[in-house]
């Protein structure tokens, strides 16, 4: 099938050809790219799949760029896809936008270019795999995936197919981290030994849901006030589970995952909480505080040797059952310790590196260095900047651009798949209960064979992973 460089080349190619026209030729306006809009050939078109927290803003901004036309969308809940369609519709002023139930089909139109993704992380790896198989270049929310042996599955896919990928670890898009990072990668603090990640902790209610069970609960003698203290079995938890309303294909929604009760607070946006289908907030934010931590150290493709995680968890079987207070230390090469940390107050919030000579601290909305002189600026002097650090102010501008150069985004897929090792590699440990040595060249824990088997999940049928 025709790519995306092969239209564009064709046109460049007309475009410098001498053609003798001996007749009136009428061409539409919009085929021309009329009021500032580029021409058919020149335009990206992209199916997006995922209409829960992150899909309506990531689509919404991709239909802001006027060389991207969203076609496509695809949710398996009723009410999430009609919501994608109008809104795409009622971008464009149309009805053109075509509404899929499943992935699958969308991804074997060959007209679309790319894909958003934007689906809970136990699709992550499915869906993006089946994308790069059929020739899409890949937007996909962070983390990469819910294991690392699917993020290794990724990384394959998207190297043999030979695909653009953009990770939504838009941090680095942002001048403040862009600074810090540089002010690293110029030595301007000295040798960094020390580096803090500082990450949210405990459970977030972002659909309403957990409040609205909870009210339901306080009829019970022992009225639970939290998610996390309601346990299978209990009066509670019979009080939670129930059908799954008509517009949810509930089994597409588990896929691959074990079957589990349907329990509307863990379902759309707080399935993070629950690890058959998510990571906690370790896992929902390591591909943002330690991606940059990653690109100030120049370690996007590098990763730990040791890792050692202490973590409080919920029952296993309580409705929200992620971790809710951790401290990962993790060694890396050069003496370099890197610590990670959720819910404890002597690891700020953001990313912080340490050096022999100083320190730098962001966040977002936030700035601050030990270098007097360094904190006040927009951006590091030229003169200071031996070592440029890839720049972007646009997240998604730099991924359509990147579609069309074939160069590599600010966050590729490689760099994504290595900011969320020491997470899963933390959790690992957390739930093992010991430390964990990394080999980082053939992505392998050593010498701990229990320890290895949590690298993968098995896949309920009939899904697998190619």
């Amino acid at each position: 099938m025709p790519n995306r460089t092969s239209r564009i080349s064709r046109r460049r190619f007309l475009s410098g050809t001498a053609i003798a026209i001996t007749a009136p030729t009428i061409v539409p306006i919009s085929a021309l790219g009329g009021e500032g809009r580029p021409a058919p050939s020149e335009r990206i078109v992209m199916g997006v799949v995922g209409w829960g927290m992150q899909g309506p803003g990531n689509t919404g901004a991709f239909m802001n760029q006027r060389d991207c036309q969203v076609v496509a969308a695809c949710d398996i809940d009723k009410g999430h896809l009609e919501s994608a369609v109008n809104a795409v519709n009622g971008k464009y002023g149309n009805k053109d936008c075509k509404s899929y139930h499943d992935y699958r089909e969308l991804m074997a139109r060959t007209d679309i270019d790319a894909v958003m993704l934007a689906v809970p992380d136990t699709w992550h790896a499915l869906i993006a795999v089946e994308a790069a198989k059929n020739g899409k270049d890949i937007y996909g929310e962070k983390p990469l995936a819910r294991t690392i042996a699917e993020q290794q599955a990724i990384v394959r896919a998207v190297q043999q197919y030979k695909r653009i990928w953009q990770t939504g670890s838009w941090q680095r898009s942002q001048e403040n981290f862009h600074k810090a990072v540089e002010i690293v990668l110029n030595g301007l603090i000295g040798k960094v030994t020390r580096v803090e990640v500082g990450l949210p902790a405990g459970h977030h209610d972002f659909a309403g849901t957990s409040k609205e069970l909870l009210d339901k609960l306080a009829q019970l003698p022992d009225k639970p006030n939290n998610l996390a203290k309601v346990t299978r079995g209990s009066p509670g938890w019979n009080i939670a589970v129930t059908e799954p309303p008509p517009e949810l294909d509930y089994d597409m929604w588990i896929g691959p995952s074990e079957m589990e009760p349907y329990i509307k607070a863990r379902v759309h946006m707080n399935w993070r909480w629950n690890y058959n289908i998510g990571g906690g907030q370790l896992l929902d934010w390591i591909g943002h505080h330690c991606d940059i931590a990653h690109w100030g150290l120049g370690s996007d493709e590098i990763g730990p040797l040791e890792v050692e995680g202490q973590g409080e968890f919920p029952p296993k079987d309580a409705i929200w059952n992620t971790c809710t207070r951790y401290r990962i230390t993790c060694k890396y090469p050069n003496d370099i310790t890197l610590i990670i940390a959720g819910g404890h107050r002597d690891i700020r919030s953001g990313t912080k590196w340490i050096g022999t000579d100083g320190w730098v601290w962001v966040d977002r909305g936030g700035f601050d260095c030990s270098k007097e002189d360094l904190k006040d600026i927009s951006r590091l002097p030229e003169d200071l900047r031996k070592v440029k650090a890839y720049h972007s102010r646009d997240h998604m501008r730099n991924f359509l651009d990147c579609v069309k150069s074939r160069k590599p985004t600010i966050t590729p897929v490689e760099a994504a798949h290595h900011s969320a090792i020491p997470g899963h590699l933390g959790l690992i440990s957390m739930l093992v209960g010991r430390k964990i040595k990394w080999d980082a060249n053939s992505e392998t824990i050593v010498g701990d064979d229990e320890a290895a088997k949590l690298l993968t999940r098995p896949y309920r049928a009939p899904w697998k992973l190619a």
